[in-house]
């Protein structure tokens, strides 16, 4: 496993979850001549986006993210999500949230299995950072906070070999390895089976500084060649015309990690049939966590910096909605797997109690994925409360 995993992680993932916002909010968006007031506007729009970006790439919540460390668990994860999609006036509801992290989690697996050689993984990053820079062109602060996570890339990765990067490429490979949720667009584009899982394909550019197969070389003691020999490859193989930029700006070339919802396309924010995947990931956590307290103190770090916004004075925060109708968010609501409802976790433990503090005042009112059937009573250990995670 990689320690060098993490940002990466995050910061694709935080780039889809973006992308898919910024379409639905385009499609549920009216005139602000013609809106009501509980009905989305434009400028509702670029205020979300700017309030999460802005929280996103919070200097501090930055730092605590660049240092080494292990990658923790999918619900751990799935936690600073759910904190940060509420980071502005915006609010979802359980199934649209399920859903939200469902396509999330989906479309980076596919660019990571895509990825004509390892380090590509920080281009399509790159890309992720590029699309977010465009959502906030208008913002010179937030683009400040950006760049400087842009630099912070640049000076921890460009310098990793090959083979560190291909670490981290299996560390993301084995977080996504059980995920085999269906969604539209894939399925649409043929690039994923009935089943969940991905098509990948047997033609297209190959890596950066290779060859194209087809051409089997053969040598004397003296490296002389003495002999070439050719083979079908059963695919049709290009030589890329030139290596995408590594800078801060430039031309990346690879298109993995580009926004796939900028064109209008109405089934691109479904997933199918994820509800029995669900389930049978649910039971992923249950052994209790020998990490359990290093996550602990991972989360209470990471999300120190993570305030959800709550709508002052007469402000209503708006709901989003992740699905077509109100009627499939709620049918999607009741099929949910009972063992991953979520719940209000209340902290009250009596030891340590400049820690219980700090805890309390970070997860005061923080939903954590935690099965009913084993709900918390006071005064339980707070490892034990945090297991689930």
């Amino acid at each position: 496993m990689s320690a060098r995993t993490l940002p990466l992680l995050f910061l694709n993932l935080g780039g889809e979850m973006l992308y898919i916002l910024d379409q639905r909010l385009r499609a549920q968006s009216i005139p602000g001549e013609k809106a009501r007031k509980d009905e989305w506007t434009d400028v509702d729009r670029k205020r979300v986006m700017n309030d999460i970006i802005t929280t996103m790439f919070n200097k501090k919540f930055m730092e605590e993210l660049f240092k080494p460390q292990e990658l923790y668990s999918k619900k751990a994860l799935r936690t600073v999500y759910d904190r940060l999609a509420h980071a502005s006036i915006m609010r979802l509801n359980q199934a649209s949230m399920d859903k939200l992290y469902d396509l999330m989690t989906m479309a980076f697996k596919y660019q990571v299995l895509l990825c004509p050689q390892p380090k590509d993984i920080l281009l399509v990053t790159f890309n992720h950072l590029d699309a977010i820079k465009d959502f906030i062109c208008d913002s010179p602060g937030i683009l400040n906070q950006v760049d400087e996570t842009f630099r912070q890339l640049i000076e921890m990765y460009s310098c990793l070999s090959a083979g560190e990067f291909q670490l981290i490429r299996q560390t993301l490979l084995i977080f996504f390895q059980d995920m085999h949720i269906r969604v539209s667009i894939f399925l649409k584009d043929k690039v994923q089976n009935s089943n969940g899982r991905f098509v990948l394909p047997i033609s297209g550019p190959v890596p950066w500084g290779t060859e194209v197969p087809g051409l089997i070389r053969m040598f004397n003691r003296n490296g002389d060649e003495v002999k070439r020999t050719e083979f079908s490859t059963g695919g049709n193989y290009v030589t890329p015309q030139r290596e995408g930029s590594f800078e801060l700006y430039g031309d990346r070339v690879l298109k993995l990690g580009t926004n796939m919802y900028s064109v209008s396309r109405p089934a691109e924010t479904h997933t199918s049939g994820s509800s029995k995947t669900l389930a049978s990931s649910a039971k992923e956590n249950i052994v209790p966590n020998p990490l359990a307290k290093e996550e602990l103190n991972f989360l209470a770090r990471l999300l120190g910096g993570l305030e959800i916004k709550k709508p002052g004075g007469s402000e209503t925060g708006f709901r989003l909605n992740l699905f077509t109708t109100d009627e499939e968010e709620e049918q999607a609501a009741l099929t949910r797997p009972e063992e991953l409802s979520y719940k209000v976790v209340n902290i009250e433990a009596t030891e340590e109690p400049a820690r219980r503090a700090e805890l309390e005042r970070i997860l005061g009112d923080l939903e954590v994925a935690e099965p009913v059937a084993e709900s918390c009573g006071k005064g339980e250990d707070l490892l034990a409360l945090m297991d689930g995670l």
